[in-house]
């Protein structure tokens, strides 16, 4: 059974996912980046190596937007067996904090100054 969930909140997401696969294998496949290449391009990576890790646990990644303005985000997976033998995989992906506060002011009416053409 692959189930998921996903909640929204004010500085990004959050998904939960209930995996069959056990969770040695669900670490390999994000911590080994011959795997995490798979389903995780490392161009989208702002960094190859892992900002943090606790082996087997969890792992945090920074990432960055291909596109403009190339707003980056830290991504964090955390795994834990599951009551059936599988595996719990929670993904909580965040715009960091200056990232999202630029964004938030850019966003907003009246933020930017006032642009005049010419006549």
């Amino acid at each position: 059974m692959n189930d998921m969930k996903a909640e929204v909140q004010e500085s990004g997401f959050e998904q939960r996912y209930e995996l069959d696969a056990s969770p040695e294998k669900v670490w390999r496949a994000i911590s080994i980046a011959e795997f995490r290449e798979k389903w995780l391009p490392s161009d989208a990576l702002a960094n190859l190596q892992s900002l943090s890790e606790t082996p087997g646990k969890e792992i945090r990644y920074k990432l960055r937007d291909d596109t403009p303005p190339h707003l980056e985000s830290t991504v964090t997976f955390t795994i834990a067996p599951n009551g059936s033998g599988g595996t719990t995989l929670r993904i909580v992906h965040e715009l960091t904090g200056a990232t999202f506060e630029r964004l938030a002011k850019t966003v907003a009416n009246g933020n930017s100054p006032t642009i005049m053409l010419a006549a």
